[in-house]
């Protein structure tokens, strides 16, 4: 060891590892930390849209090119961003359907309303039942309790 290294320093990893070159080929993990996506939801796209096609290698590992990120990127607007059906996306992508979401009408400048999914739009629905149900009880209730006057 040289002077003023010690032998600490040597033994730990780099934090933050050599930044790749512009057209250099990425690794599904590398494009997974860098759009901040899990891995499988990049394998999902994989067969949701033909455009998307990683290199693949020995053993099946997948090497996404810096058009494939763009694309990925894209796609993540698209579905994340501007709440497209992953159909209307594939639309907006082949050229079909405009790359932006339909104007929805303003009702607050400052505060868009948030787009839900399907999932929790029916979940949302059956709750404002119940709720309604329950409002229903209650006011029977209330018309059946005497006064205590």
């Amino acid at each position: 060891m040289r002077e003023g290294h010690s032998i600490a320093a040597a033994a730990e990893p780099a934090e933050h590892p050599p930044a790749k070159a512009a057209d250099a080929l990425r690794t599904i993990a590398e494009v997974s930390a860098e759009l901040d996506l899990p891995a499988h939801v990049l394998r999902f796209w994989e067969t949701k849209f033909p455009e998307l096609r990683p290199v693949k290698r020995a053993g099946g590992r997948r090497y996404y090119r810096p058009r494939d990120v763009e694309l990925l990127r894209r796609i993540k607007t698209l579905l994340h961003g501007q709440g497209f059906t992953i159909r209307g996306a594939r639309k907006a992508i082949r050229g079909v359907a405009p790359a932006e979401a339909p104007p929805e009408p303003e009702v607050e400048a400052e505060r868009p309303t948030p787009r839900i999914d399907r999932v929790t739009r029916r979940a949302l629905d059956e709750l404002l039942s119940e709720l309604e149900i329950a409002r229903g009880l209650l006011a029977r209730a209330g018309e059946e309790t005497p006064d205590k006057d």
